[in-house]
Formats: structure tokens, C-alpha cells, sequence
């Protein structure tokens, strides 16, 4: 039998998977809201840092598929949507109840204290996966529950927990994955693999992490740029693992700017960053699978000549998902878990 609490929660984890590493520094959230009768009504994601948290776009989602007042639809910012959300709801989330993979926050920054919004909104229950490690934002639960709102804590809590990870890790140290690209057989060397939605997401992961590692044999090979320009984003800095440092100043990775390359014959440069991904093909990939418990992968739908290698059997996948073609999955060596 379906527990309804896990269902909708794991909705919320699911919307939020798909943006992990993109919220960053924040954490990746996600929400939905059920009718009285257990119905879907919305859901909501937090998407960008900066930009309306994943219970603000939820519930806007919500108000809008209840009341039909499309007038809500074009307003992006995060104050002005809680604005207009208290002088317009009418009442209309007071028997619904709202899932949420993080405690909501419980202070106001860039965006409004979404705890707030909800007691406001008078919603009749509030399910939490995961409280916040972050004493700034946290205290959520105390404002809903001083309001006479129902919660619950701890539905889908180690799932809830597995999405926060990296968030906890980059609070106080820093967060390390490998970005693999692989073909359907495997073979993760040899030019273009994946298709343009999976590379424009790598773009993206680029333009919010603050370093990006590579081996030098690919840096001379493939002379690439290692830029955000698919999505219109910054560059990371780059650190060139290379036993040496012979390389050609002239490759377009050298000449962006506000951007500092390092070429090192070690890996110590990573402890100075928060967020870091790690790039390559099977050289890299055998050098430091050892020393990295994060892999993301992009499989294509196709097969390709080429080098191939095995995963390793010690991994947990935690979320996969469709990308046009090609299949993207987050996976933890469970040794450490």
C-alpha cells in the first residue's frame, strides 16, 4: 500500500535532484501540495540562488492552478510574489497540505522567510524531510507550529538527508564530484559524447561551481575553453593536473578572463574552494576514483569506440533522470556512507 506522505515527498526530492549543484551556495530544495482528498496540485522547485525558494514557487504554481488568476504568472520576484500572495489567497490553502524536502527557512535575506508565507497562508499542514543544519535559517517549525499548523518531521528523512549532503559539505569544507560523460558501452574518451542538453548542463554546473579540474593530457589534446557559455555563465578558475607543466599558453582555456589557471602536479589547490568538479576522460578518471566519493555521469543512448571502464561496485545511485537522450545520475561510494 502507497503511503501518501512518501509519495509526495519523494515528488519533492525528485524535483529537487534535478537541480542539485545549480542552488549553489544554497541548498537544493523541493516542494508539492495535495488537496484534502491527497490530490497533486503543484509543485516547486528552488532553482537558482537569489531567485524564489522551491515552497514560493509551489505555492504559486498552486494559487494559480485553484484561482486561475493569471496575473501572478509574470511576477518573478520573490517579495513581490509573497505580496501578492497574502492580499489575493482568499483562504484557498487552508485544508492543503505542503511537502517540503528542507525545513523552510525561518529568515528573511534575498528572498522572504517562507515559514512565514505559509502560517500566513493558513495552510492546514506542513510535511518536512529534513530540518535546517543552517542556524540563520532555521526555527521553521517553532513559527508553524506557534501558529497551530500541524507538521511532521522526518518523512523520507535519509533521502531528505542524501540531497542536503552536499550543502553540509560546502557549509564547512568542500564539496568535490566527478563529471563523467559516457557512451551507452561505457567508453568516456574520444570527442563528443553526450548530446546538447547534457553538455549545456555541465555549463551550467560550471557556472555556479568555483574551480574546475582537469588532467593535462586532455588540456593538450582537445585544447578546450572549459567556459560557461551555454548558459551565458561565468568561468570557473582551473586547476591542470599534470606531472608537467609544458602546456601551450595559446589554448582558449588560458585566455578568459577574470579567471586564474593553475597547472600543479598535485591536487592540494582543491582545499581552497567550496564547490569543485572535476573533469576528464579515462587517465583522470583512474587517477582520483579513489579519492572522490561523488560521481555524476551523463549516459548517451549511443555506443562509441573507444577506451571504456567499469564503475565501481561500492556505488549508490541516488537520483537518475531522463536529459533528452542521454540519462544523468548522481552516485556516492558507499564506503562512506
Amino acid at each position: 500500500m502507497v503511503n501518501i506522505d512518501e509519495y509526495f515527498m519523494q515528488l519533492a526530492l525528485d524535483k529537487a535532484w534535478a537541480y542539485q549543484g545549480l542552488t549553489f551556495p544554497n541548498p537544493a530544495v523541493g516542494t508539492a501540495i495535495a488537496d484534502k482528498n491527497s490530490n497533486l496540485i503543484a509543485t516547486g522547485v528552488h532553482q537558482f540562488a537569489g531567485l524564489p525558494h522551491a515552497e514560493v514557487n509551489a505555492i504559486k504554481n498552486a494559487y494559480l492552478k485553484i484561482s486561475h488568476d493569471t496575473n501572478i504568472e509574470n511576477i518573478v520576484n520573490s517579495h513581490e510574489i509573497h505580496d501578492y500572495l497574502l492580499k489575493n489567497h482568499n483562504g484557498i490553502f487552508s485544508d492543503k497540505t505542503i511537502y517540503v524536502t528542507l525545513e523552510p527557512c525561518n529568515h528573511i535575506g534575498k528572498t522572504p522567510a517562507c515559514s512565514q508565507l505559509i502560517k500566513e497562508l493558513k495552510f492546514k499542514r506542513v510535511v518536512i524531510g529534513s530540518l535546517d543544519i543552517n542556524k540563520q535559517a532555521s526555527g521553521g517549525v517553532k513559527t508553524l507550529e506557534s501558529a497551530g499548523i500541524n507538521v511532521d518531521i522526518g518523512i523520507l528523512k535519509e533521502k531528505c538527508d542524501e540531497l542536503l549532503e552536499s550543502f553540509s559539505i560546502w557549509q564547512k569544507d568542500t564539496f568535490v564530484f566527478f563529471k563523467i560523460a559516457m557512451s551507452k558501452n561505457n567508453v568516456i574518451d574520444g570527442g563528443i559524447i553526450t548530446g546538447k542538453a547534457s553538455r549545456t548542463h555541465v555549463h551550467a554546473l560550471r557556472d555556479k561551481c568555483d574551480l574546475l579540474v582537469i588532467g593535462g593530457n586532455t588540456v593538450r589534446v582537445d585544447r578546450p575553453t572549459l567556459d560557461a557559455r551555454m548558459v551565458n555563465g561565468k568561468a570557473p578558475d582551473v586547476l591542470i593536473y599534470s606531472k608537467e607543466k609544458n602546456i601551450d599558453k595559446n589554448i582558449p582555456l588560458f585566455n578568459i578572463k577574470n579567471r586564474e589557471v593553475f597547472i600543479e602536479d598535485n591536487l592540494d589547490k582543491i582545499k581552497e574552494y567550496k564547490f569543485v568538479m572535476i573533469e576528464g576522460g579515462f587517465g583522470m578518471y583512474e587517477a582520483i576514483k579513489d579519492m572522490v566519493d561523488y560521481i555524476l555521469v551523463y549516459r548517451s543512448s549511443y555506443e562509441k569506440n573507444g577506451n571504456k571502464i567499469t564503475l565501481e561496485q561500492n556505488l549508490k545511485e541516488f537520483f537518475s533522470m531522463p536529459i533528452e537522450n542521454d540519462t544523468l545520475t548522481w552516485y556516492k561510494k558507499t564506503w562512506r556512507i
